[in-house]
């Protein structure tokens, strides 16, 4: 039987995305829309006899940076090689480009088999929403798109501006930013999750700016799960998250083919997607 990969369209991706909810992850319930405008021919479908088993996605962040994730193949039609044939075309794309993924730490050695080097760890770590709305924040939506892009550049591999602006405009999603004389000083982003709420990124100038926006986030979930993932080598992340009574559920390490982007995590305090980087 003929196995054919093409890219996928829009709702194709949404469909992906609920197989990701079958294999126990917990995407956004908008994800798909940011996801795909930051680079549509990302996203490779792979279907066998014109039926979708599987999926990849290869996304390009400009001609130096990308992201592989979402290497699914339905459980039914596993062991037959297509998973790796998807996962070497998406890499073939990505071809010449530092490419990161985001793994559970126990898969580490394998993707490590694979030509990836581990740069970092970090914890998912949950609480309940809830609490003051601080004052000082500013909606992202007020901010310059150039003048986010520009602070985001600064902690992110390489500029993105086409997903965060789809990003901080998801229905359902809070996205705040902290300034202080007319300058960035951090910004947060809270969506809604098939489980609860995720916040990321969660970006800051200082742990107290921090503070401020994990804060007004958490005031926006009242009541409802909340996660973040902190990235370990920021120590003043993980100070913050036991200051709100977070605990640990889960790990994950990222790894990249060319070594560390050359990003400060001292300035992130929380990743913004396992699926996008």
């Amino acid at each position: 039987m003929p196995f054919n990969i093409r890219q996928m369209t829009l709702d194709e991706l949404k469909t992906v995305l609920q197989w990701a909810i079958a294999e126990g992850w917990n995407p956004g319930l908008y994800d798909a829309e940011p996801f795909y405008v930051t680079d549509p021919a990302g996203f490779l479908l792979g279907e066998l006899d014109g039926q979708p088993i599987g999926s990849v996605s290869a996304v390009a962040y400009g001609e130096h940076f990308g992201f592989i994730g979402l290497n699914i193949v339905r459980a039914e039609f596993r062991g037959r090689g297509y998973s790796v044939d998807l996962w070497d075309t998406g890499m073939l794309r990505l071809a010449a480009r530092n490419v990161g993924l985001a793994c559970p730490v126990a898969q580490q050695d394998y993707y490590g088999e694979s030509g990836f080097h581990l740069a970092f760890q970090s914890t998912q770590l949950e609480t309940i929403g809830g609490g003051a709305m601080p004052a000082g924040l500013t909606p992202l939506e007020e901010v310059p798109l150039q003048k986010l892009a520009e602070y985001d550049a600064k902690r992110f591999p390489v500029p993105r501006p086409k997903f965060l602006e789809a990003w901080i405009r998801q229905p359902g999603t809070t996205a705040l930013g902290l300034l202080r004389r007319g300058r960035m000083a951090g910004y947060g982003v809270l969506r809604q999750c098939h489980v609860g709420y995720k916040i990321g990124p969660l970006m800051a100038n200082d742990p107290a700016a921090a503070e401020t926006l994990l804060q007004g986030l958490l005031a926006a979930a009242p009541s409802a799960s909340v996660f973040l993932d902190v990235p370990k080598p920021n120590a003043e992340a993980a100070a913050l998250a036991q200051r709100f009574r977070m605990r640990p559920v889960a790990e994950t390490s990222w790894m990249y083919t060319a070594g560390p982007p050359a990003v400060d995590l001292r300035k992130v305090f929380g990743m913004t997607t396992r699926g996008m980087g």
